[in-house]
């Protein structure tokens, strides 16, 4: 796609990336080029088991070898903390009891790669050879490690604190379900089992922690998606005032959820700089990042559907189990998303749905691109493939058939999601949507190329998924647009730029209403000294928040420039427009820059302002959503499966994706690709593991595998607009609508492929060795 970057209308259209230029010239700032006086490098001890009482750290050995500063435990930190844990609790009705994580162990070890100890010393070398000296002191316990184990009768606790390990339980439920399976024409059940993933940023995660005394004040420089969130809870936790922290996101390689929360080490870190009186690095090494980044995904689905004759939805009931790991981070954010996207963009009558969360011996689990979302859509969709298959019809019709009519949007459903809100469809058109990607992916044509293979001894498959993601979470985004007597435009907000284009996206937005390039706005974000509120980046939000947020902002500075610059030149404002960093006089030269104007508004002592005009060329806005906004797409992908190897190689393909109005389309398919991409992992790949006792056993990229160009076909990507009437710009998120779709098109096709043998996969992922045995049951 064409990207420009010249003045004029700039909404809609391919802008190339402002901040490229830096990061292709390998000037970013990640946490790890920050280099200070003084430096001190960290090294954590960690878990070496799943579970155990701890007794006690012997750090004797450790403090000894030259060149380390300090060993710190729990005990050492204590004393300038004003809480025994990170403060993270979340104000949940349905959470039976909340764990937030220690900074530190103290008295119970709860996962493999748990922090336990800090070393401190003056290189990086140094302080891992000092770790691999302290010696910990446990007693083993039994550990819980799967989640529907865990919540047997007689089962193990996960931690000693707590009352069982069922940290959650709730029902959602609304319609007649007794009758509707009572009356059902077909019923249908199945188990679903959704195996660990995780997110695996190009960057692991870092803190930087730099206590100046004469300032009074804490920088961090911080690998996260939430600075805003990570200063509250260090100011909660050292009993610290706003104006003493300071929390900096440099530039980050990716987020994709795990840097979402706040983790034990972003506490740990700063607390060891404030009472080492030095600034002190940590960058999380790759085999931490495996054991002590949080995963997701693993989750256990019995269900059931009633059917009609016509293979209509009547009604769905089940139970499914979450591991939630062995704290409580961010809530239950990924089994509400789970609950909420099961319905998808269809009509269905009725549910009854138990979730149960279950504590576990294994790290926390949170947010990964689609943060839930692809689990429900996956039961959903290979639900909608078993009624097809039971009523002999296509699935692209069953689907046809259970789609929300686009007359029925705006569509409320009887779900309520964690805002307190009923989740309501805003805009779209389902049927269209499925209907391009079928024709752009030449469905209709599939039979004769499946034919034309299988002369060839070859086996293709095709499958589709359709999918709604709620996008745009608020409550609120802050942005402030400035401009001073430099004519510097400046873009100030709470957002987190991700690598994911957010920079260019505010950027184009502020450019587009004050009649500039969008390389002409500075814009600033991730840092808490910009703007005192945000949110940061999680929820597929920033284009909805931020965006509305900087793009009313920025006409508001526009409308004051206007206005001043008409008093400056004696014409009225309807007679004026913006355009080269300056008003001028429609059809002349007569004009007055923007700094020429921001000057004027600073004011001269002793003179009035231009108009009676308020100081200063600037406005702050926080946009509020009055809700979310959703998302939609569908995706078709085409497979040959080599039933001799269990190799799956994916042909083609397309997606037909609608994210409302379209800011930039080239960072909309860019979002889009890579979710694609990392939805094409968890489906065939990406398996975090473990053994009996928690021991996990994919710690390298060589034993879990990320998709590489081998595995990814070219992706094609079409896009749909449907404004959504719920904010100004008309926009919706993007970020993780890839990955929601993908598994469930490709566990479709696979099974299509395979159709001869009479094949059913349920659990992900799909790797060689589980499709072998599948195939080999199949044959025997």
């Amino acid at each position: 796609m064409a990207a420009t970057d010249s003045i004029g209308i700039l909404i809609g259209r391919p802008i190339h990336r402002v901040e490229d230029a830096r990061l292709l010239r390998g000037a970013g700032r990640f946490v790890d080029d920050i280099e200070l006086p003084n430096l001190m490098d960290a090294h954590f001890v960690r878990s070496p088991v799943a579970h155990a009482r701890l007794r006690g750290v012997d750090a004797t050995k450790a403090r000894a070898v030259p060149g380390v500063r300090a060993v710190l435990s729990y005990g050492d930190l204590r004393p300038i903390l004003s809480c025994d844990r990170v403060p993270l609790a979340l104000p949940l009705a349905a959470l039976r009891f909340h764990v937030d994580p220690s900074y530190l162990a103290e008295q119970e070890l709860c996962y493999v790669g748990e922090p336990v100890a800090l070393v401190v010393a003056q290189n990086r070398a140094i302080a891992e050879d000092a770790a691999s000296l302290v010696e910990l002191d446990y007693e083993p316990l039994p550990a819980v490690l799967d989640p529907c184990a865990g919540l047997e009768r007689g089962a193990p606790k996960a931690r000693i604190d707590c009352p069982d390990n069922l940290v959650a339980h709730w029902v959602v439920q609304y319609g007649d379900v007794e009758t509707a399976f009572a009356n059902a024409a077909h019923r249908l059940s199945e188990r679903f089992r959704i195996h660990k993933g995780g997110g695996h940023a190009i960057e692991a995660r870092g803190v930087l922690a730099r206590y100046d005394a004469v300032e009074d004040l804490l920088t961090v420089w911080d690998s996260t998606q939430m600075p805003h969130k990570a200063k509250r809870v260090l100011i909660d936790a050292l009993g610290l005032a706003e104006h003493q922290v300071r929390v900096i996101a440099p530039h980050v390689g990716g987020g994709f959820g795990p840097k979402n929360p706040f983790y034990p080490e972003e506490l740990a870190v700063p607390a060891a700089a404030r009472l080492l009186g030095c600034p002190i690095k940590w960058v999380e090494d790759r085999r931490e990042s495996f054991t002590a980044t949080n995963h997701e995904r693993e989750q256990d689905w019995e269900v059931e559907a009633a059917v009609s004759a016509q293979g209509r939805l009547l009604a769905i009931r089940g139970h499914f189990r979450h591991d939630h790991g062995a704290a409580t981070p961010s809530g239950l954010s990924l089994p509400q998303n789970a609950t909420t996207n099961l319905l998808g963009p269809y009509v269905l009558p009725a549910l009854r749905l138990e979730v149960s969360a279950c504590l576990t011996n294994m790290v926390a689990a949170t947010s990964t691109r689609g943060a839930g979302r692809p689990q429900g859509t996956y039961v959903m969709e290979r639900l909608l493939d078993r009624i097809a298959d039971t009523l002999g019809l296509a699935r692209d019709e069953v689907r046809r058939r259970n789609l929300i009519p686009p007359q029925k949007l705006p569509y409320v459903t009887q779900i309520v999601t964690r805002d307190g809100l009923p989740m309501t469809y805003d805009s779209g058109d389902y049927a269209e949507c499925q209907r391009r990607a079928l024709a752009a992916a030449g469905w209709p044509e599939f039979p004769a190329r499946r034919e034309a293979a299988r002369r060839q001894g070859r086996l293709l498959g095709i499958g589709l998924a359709n999918y709604v993601e709620g996008t745009g979470r608020g409550p609120f985004e802050s942005a402030a647009v400035r401009i001073g007597p430099s004519g510097q435009i400046a873009v100030l907000s709470g957002a987190a730029d991700q690598g994911q284009g957010t920079t260019t996206m505010l950027a184009q937005l502020a450019a587009e209403a004050l009649g500039v390039r969008p390389g002409d706005v500075h814009v600033t974000a991730g840092d808490t000294a910009a703007t005192p509120l945000g949110l940061g980046a999680y929820a597929s939000r920033q284009a909805v928040t931020a965006g509305n947020a900087v793009h009313l902002a920025a006409r508001m500075v526009a409308d004051k420039a206007r206005q001043a610059a008409a008093a400056m030149l004696e014409v009225s404002p309807d007679d004026l427009e913006l355009a080269e960093g300056a008003v001028r006089v429609k059809g002349s030269d007569l004009k007055r820059t923007l700094g020429d104007i921001a000057h004027a508004l600073q004011g001269v002592a002793g003179f009035s302002l231009p108009a009676n005009l308020t100081p200063g060329l600037e406005a702050t806005t926080n946009y509020q959503p009055p809700a979310m906004t959703y998302t939609n797409g569908t995706h078709v992908v085409e497979v040959e499966v080599d039933v001799e190897t269990g190799q799956v190689r994916l042909l083609r393909y397309v997606v037909v994706h609608d994210c409302g109005r379209m800011i930039n389309p080239m960072l909309v398919e860019g979002q889009v690709y890579g979710g694609v991409v990392h939805g094409i992992g968890a489906t065939l790949t990406e398996w975090m593991r473990y053994d009996a006792v928690g021991q996990p056993l994919t710690t390298t990229f060589a034993d879990y595998l990320l998709p590489t160009s081998e595995l990814v076909p070219p992706i094609e990507i079409h896009h749909m607009e449907s404004p959504t009437p719920l904010n100004p710009l008309g926009v919706k998120g993007a970020a993780e609508s890839g990955t929601i779709g993908a598994p469930a098109a490709i566990v479709s096709a696979i099974e299509d492929a395979l159709r001869p043998l009479g094949v059913r996969i349920t659990d992900l992922p799909v790797t060689p060795e589980r499709l072998l045995a599948l195939t080999r049951a199949a044959l025997a």
